[in-house]
């Protein structure tokens, strides 16, 4: 049965490509919140680095979590982020691109069909937010930011999943959770944007949504038979951790949209929340009574990535050292007192990225200043006297969380129904490389 889905996914999709031209008829007008292009060299040339920086940090995620897990289900644990860049990267340019931004269905979803296979995606027009960069290059640089958010997920049901459920699931989150949160939040006419809520490359939209689905995820395929493998390879979590690290400024600095101030700003804000983080986890872990070590080094220079996110382009960077010392601090202590008897979270998912974004999505809320970006308004952080953006965030804190986890949930249930999630004991206890690639490191 499979081989005739796998056939006919294949054969539709080449059809359509081929007679794209024929089947969708572009527009002649420009559609929602599309303009003509007022190209910037400069702007453009960055936003191409930017874009391939984010997408170094999917292998780079691949390499950090791969480290992690027992040998023998490096190659599978790798593999789930590199299917990410092939899956999401097709489906993207399918549909995925229109239901983030294409025109607004009440603030929750876009209409895909005028973007269908990119149609209506051009490098002689601009999105209204990008104006100086073609249409087709902010298009994909928004493509790597979904490439890795269900790659993120996949720390927590490591060492157990099947390989062709994971990919069904990666489908379906794309579709029903990520493009409702994108559009939602970074969409002129969704709702989050209304509200006035600030996320500015991602805490809402990837990491709080990777984090609750990761929590789903745990919860509804249960414990592994054996928890606690020796990590594979600490050196390869070292390598990821870099790769990120580097990505991450594209992540960021390129939310900017171009070769600006505010670009500058990010990347400042980005490299010092990630040293400030990886420095409060190990001074609390010797604090603790622990050794220092290179996992709690790489991890809390993660956890303050995933903070400063949302705050990125709106703080200082005095605050954006204490967004990076407060978030490994409460995700130290979360990782410490996690129900690891009752959920096993293999790689601190949602102890990392859910709660780190989460942290960030507040904290932004506090710190934000518009004498960094103007965009921020009058509604400053609570650290100016003002708790007007404080609570939106909050508020858009709370909706997102109980969405992503809601809808997550019912996704891997729906996924079980149609072929099971998780591999059997004997399957597990061989390893998911061989059992599920017939491959071995």
């Amino acid at each position: 049965m499979r081989k005739i889905i796998l056939s006919v996914i294949l054969i539709t999709i080449l059809v359509l490509s081929i007679f794209s031209i024929h089947l969708f008829v572009e527009s002649t007008t420009l559609g929602a919140h599309v303009i003509a292009l007022k190209l910037d060299t400069g702007d453009t040339s960055w936003m191409i680095v930017a874009t391939a920086l984010v997408l170094l940090m999917t292998p780079g995620l691949g390499f950090f979590y791969g480290g992690m897990v027992g040998k023998k289900n490096v190659i599978s644990t790798v593999l789930q982020s590199f299917m990410a860049m092939v899956i999401v990267t097709v489906l993207w340019v399918v549909v995925g691109f229109g239901l983030c931004f294409g025109p607004s269905i009440g603030g929750f979803i876009g209409n895909p069909m005028p973007n269908l296979f990119f149609q209506g995606v051009s490098a002689n027009t601009a999105w209204e937010l990008a104006p100086t960069i073609p249409m087709i290059l902010f298009a994909l640089f928004q493509a790597k930011f979904a490439i890795i958010t269900p790659a993120l997920i996949t720390g927590a049901f490591a060492e157990r999943v099947r390989f062709w459920a994971y990919l069904l699931f990666m489908v379906l989150f794309i579709l029903f959770v990520y493009a409702p949160l994108c559009h939602m939040t970074w969409h002129p006419d969704g709702l989050f944007f209304g509200w006035g809520v600030l996320d500015f490359a991602g805490g809402t939209v990837v990491h709080m949504s990777a984090g609750w689905a990761a929590l789903a995820g745990a919860m509804f395929l249960g414990k592994r038979k054996v928890q606690k493998a020796n990590p594979a390879r600490i050196t390869y979590v070292l390598l990821g951790t870099g790769l990120l690290w580097f990505g991450w400024f594209g992540f960021n600095a390129g939310s900017a949209l171009g070769a600006s101030s505010i670009a500058a700003q990010a990347l400042g804000t980005t490299t010092v929340a990630a040293a400030s983080a990886a420095m409060g986890w190990v001074f609390l872990d010797k604090i603790l009574g622990h050794k220092l070590s290179a996992m709690g080094a790489c991890i809390g220079a993660v956890v303050g990535l995933v903070a400063i996110t949302p705050a990125a382009g709106f703080v200082s960077i005095p605050h954006a050292i204490a967004i990076g010392i407060i978030a490994s601090i409460v995700s130290n202590l979360v990782v410490s007192k996690f129900p690891k008897g009752k959920i096993d979270d293999a790689l601190d998912v949602f102890s990392c990225h859910g709660v780190g974004g989460m942290v960030g999505m507040l904290l932004t809320g506090v710190f934000a200043s518009k004498s960094v970006n103007s965009i921020v308004g009058d509604n400053q952080g609570l650290i100016f006297g003002d708790a007007t953006l404080f609570l939106i965030q909050l508020k858009a804190l709370v909706l997102v969380s109980i969405f992503a986890f809601s809808v997550s949930y019912f996704l891997f249930f729906i996924v079980n129904k149609i072929t099971p999630l998780r591999v059997s004991e004997e399957k597990e206890e061989l390893g998911l490389d061989i059992s599920q690639h017939g491959e071995c490191l």
